[in-house]
């Protein structure tokens, strides 16, 4: 199985440097014209399924790329962003060393509370790989976020601590993964 795994297009937050995490916040046009970028460098596969994250920027990043329409889309909560707690919406340079730190170096540095544990993240991520395993599929497209397409594809990239943290995911950048 091949996956394609993408971080969905910009958002008005991502463009104010807002941690955004779980606020649904819908693409921005440049978030729509880079999903419509990437899904010509995509043209000429079939995808047997389209995955996302329930939220919306990524469900209608994954249309855009996969020329689906929204509904057809296979929405996963398990795809979904870090929860960020009580850092959500607070701009980059304003979270505080403990959540810097963390945001930074995610092995070395504990979440802070509020913010959802790495094992946490891997542990909704290999229930999906596991359950995506037992299919039998052959070209599969994930459209999600950040954080957790960096755990994603550390587990895919068998990475030792299954972290891929850097570089940091662009948005509607396109990882090739097989399964």
């Amino acid at each position: 199985m091949t996956i394609y795994l993408t971080r969905h297009g910009q958002t008005d937050l991502n463009k104010a440097h807002l941690m955004q995490g779980r606020t649904d916040a819908p693409l921005n046009a440049h978030g729509r014209q880079q999903a419509l970028d990437a899904a010509r460098k995509l043209s000429g596969i079939s995808f047997d399924a389209v995955f996302s994250s329930p939220l919306r920027r990524a469900i209608e990043t994954a249309s855009l790329m996969s020329g689906l329409d929204k509904n057809e889309i296979k929405k996963d909560p398990r795809l979904i962003e870090v929860d960020f707690g009580r850092y959500e919406n607070r701009k980059y340079w304003a979270l505080g060393p403990r959540m810097l730190s963390f945001w930074l170096l995610p092995t070395i540095f504990p979440a802070p509370s509020t913010v959802e544990t790495i094992h946490d993240m891997k542990k909704r991520a290999h229930s999906f790989l596991d359950e995506l395993s037992q299919t039998s599929y052959q070209n599969v497209l994930i459209s999600c976020h950040g954080g957790i397409m960096r755990v994603l594809s550390g587990i895919l990239g068998h990475k030792r601590n299954e972290l891929m943290w850097n570089p940091k995911p662009k948005n509607c950048e396109i990882r090739i993964y097989r399964l």
